[in-house]
């Protein structure tokens, strides 16, 4: 049976002591700078978070351009701070994480973009607002699964979230996110899906000599009239490829359609 080295229960301390006073400058920080300054120091922030957790991001952004919608399949609760550490990107978020303690304040002051669920009229509002920030060069951030997996498959895209893209032209960036030990294997640790608590995941990540969090860009989408639902089913197969993982739960994948005769334009 494969042993993973892990850490002592002193050293687990010591970095959920340094992640604690990160955690408080982020909150100074956020009190006392304005936006564009937290957006600035938005990478720093959350590289220093990970490296208290012993992570270590590598990345290769070579499809990146200004102005993306980057679409990403969910493991994690870091999975925001791995991506923030090399594109700094306002996230599209369920509007409960609003209600965390710290984080959900955090999350806030930002430029997290909170989803009510079910609200069509929300949802419009929400479309406009991301549509804004992409117009004006930056990048948002949505995880289209809905929800998080224990890292070793790929759950259904939700098409609805890749609207804002849609509507304002905007290019689509597929990112394939999967976690690793040092040895190589592919780890389990940062997993927050099912019943493991958010305490459980970041004692099991504190656990860990090294994680290795890897994110890889894949060719740009869109701008050709494509509908949502075949974006969302290409971004899909992408991240897959690039990350290794089986497309599990899947509903039927959307053909390829010539620009224009799509029949499933609009459709959720």
């Amino acid at each position: 049976m494969r042993r993973l080295k892990k850490t002592c229960v002193l050293i687990r301390c010591y970095r959920l002591f340094r992640l604690a006073l990160i955690v408080l400058c982020g909150l100074l920080l956020s009190l006392c700078l304005t936006p564009a300054a937290r957006h600035r120091l938005k990478s720093s922030w959350s590289i220093a978070l990970l490296d208290a957790l012993g992570v270590v991001v590598e990345a290769d952004l070579a499809h990146r351009v200004p102005g993306c919608l980057l679409v990403a399949n969910h493991v994690s609760w870091i999975d925001i701070y791995v991506i923030n550490g090399v594109i700094p990107a306002a996230f599209v978020a369920k509007a409960d994480i609003r209600t965390w303690p710290v984080l959900g304040w955090l999350a806030a002051r930002n430029g997290t973009i909170f989803l009510r669920r079910g609200s069509r009229g929300h949802a419009r509002i929400i479309n406009q607002q991301v549509g804004e920030v992409l117009a004006a060069g930056r990048h948002v951030a949505v995880f289209p699964e809905g929800t998080t997996t224990d890292g070793r498959q790929l759950l259904h895209f939700h098409a609805a979230l890749l609207e804002p893209a849609v509507a304002s032209g905007r290019p689509i960036l597929p990112l394939a996110l999967s976690y690793w030990e040092s040895d190589g294997q592919r780890s389990l640790a940062p997993r927050y899906d099912g019943e493991i608590s958010l305490g459980q995941s970041l004692w099991a990540i504190l656990g860990r000599k090294k994680l290795i969090a890897r994110l890889t860009s894949t060719p740009l989408l869109g701008g050709q009239g494509e509908s949502r639902k075949w974006l969302a089913a290409q971004a899909r197969v992408a991240i897959a490829s690039a990350a290794g993982l089986p497309l599990m739960n899947s509903r039927p994948e959307i053909p390829a359609y010539p620009q224009g005769t799509d029949p499933t334009q609009g459709v959720v």
